[in-house]
């Protein structure tokens, strides 16, 4: 998986980065896993983490949404022998998933996620400003695409979009012109769309390395693809399938999925809540979690030298106590009521 806020420069680079697994060995530290546990990897994608969890003796489980990493991940399934299942499908359905494999609890989980360096560099996937094609963005190929969102929703609805989910400070003025231009003709390309919000944005003289369209397919690509509330989801999936002692893993890239992932840890290895002189601490539920890695742990200058995409990487990861999982309010770590916006996504 990569960062979201990808330069000119880190696009050219694409193919030397294409399948460097970010913070491989902080992730493979803080799982520990021993041979013969059963890990899953929520985020297949090019197979790196799982990779090196079957190197050292796991038996493992991978998701991946994307057909494609399915598809391509089938010459490791063959040569793992039996040690690995390839299971398509999103991962906030991991309980679902791990059901019909008939298991009942896993020993660790492991997620990286947001848009992969495959699909970021494949211009057919349309997830990309730096390399012409679709406008698509659709991880699974399959429902609505970032398309249809420009071409479809109104202009406000289009503002909340980039504004909430992009952190686009001109939101607004890019939803107008969008909307203003989509009457002469539709959007069907990165470029195009590219092209008309550096427009409107236009380049700051002290980051002219950062597109300006940037922000914009940040927050199209997340609301097609709804990856907040996969992401929100799969840590209470992930806690809920967890044995005690089992670990929780998570890489993220930008600071939304980040907050929600910090907030969520934060919630769930609190074991007393505030209190103040005026109002006595109060209990709250047994702590299902406990830190493995305090603060976000981020790539050091060597990684990110080798693999650029890597800079923006945070790790988060906890042990699973023997308290009993609980259910999550997502909006209440972060994730926006995307009910609020009218037409696709969600």
């Amino acid at each position: 998986m990569t960062g979201d806020l990808l330069t000119a420069q880190d696009e050219a680079a694409g193919a030397p980065v294409r399948h460097v697994p970010v913070l491989l060995d902080a992730v493979l530290s803080a799982m520990a896993a021993e041979p013969g546990e059963l890990i899953v990897d929520g985020t297949f994608g090019a197979g790196g983490y799982s990779r090196a969890l079957l190197a050292a003796g796991a038996q493992v489980i991978g998701i991946d949404r994307d057909p494609d990493a399915i598809a391509g991940g089938q010459a490791l399934v063959a040569a793992a022998k039996g040690a690995l299942r390839l299971v398509p499908g999103r991962f906030a359905d991991l309980a679902t998933h791990l059901e019909a494999l008939g298991v009942e609890a896993v020993d660790g989980v492991v997620l990286d996620l947001g848009v992969s360096s495959m699909q970021l560099d494949e211009a057919d996937r349309g997830f990309s400003f730096m390399r012409d094609g679709p406008l698509d963005m659709r991880m699974e190929q399959a429902g609505p695409s970032a398309a249809d969102v420009v071409n479809t929703l109104p202009a406000r609805d289009l503002t909340r979009i980039i504004g909430l989910l992009g952190e686009e400070k001109r939101a607004g003025q890019v939803s107008r012109a969008i909307e203003a231009r989509r009457k002469l003709e539709p959007f069907t390309r990165t470029s195009d769309l590219a092209a008309l919000i550096e427009k409107v944005v236009g380049r700051s003289p002290k980051k002219m390395h950062i597109h300006p369209a940037t922000r914009t397919f940040q927050a199209l690509r997340i609301y097609v693809n709804s990856e907040l509330h996969q992401a929100a989801e799969v840590l209470a999936a992930a806690e809920a399938a967890l044995r005690p002692g089992g670990r929780l893993v998570v890489v993220s890239f930008h600071s939304l999925e980040d907050r929600i992932v910090k907030k969520f840890f934060a919630d769930r290895c609190r074991v007393t809540a505030g209190g103040s002189r005026h109002m006595p601490e109060q209990d709250v539920p047994p702590a299902t979690f406990e830190l493995l890695v305090k603060g976000g742990q981020e790539p050091d200058e060597a990684e990110t030298a080798v693999n650029p995409r890597a800079r923006s990487a945070r790790l988060r990861a906890g042990r699973r106590t023997t308290a009993p999982a609980r259910p999550l309010d997502i909006h209440a770590i972060g994730v926006p009521h995307l009910a609020a916006f009218q037409g696709l996504g969600g």
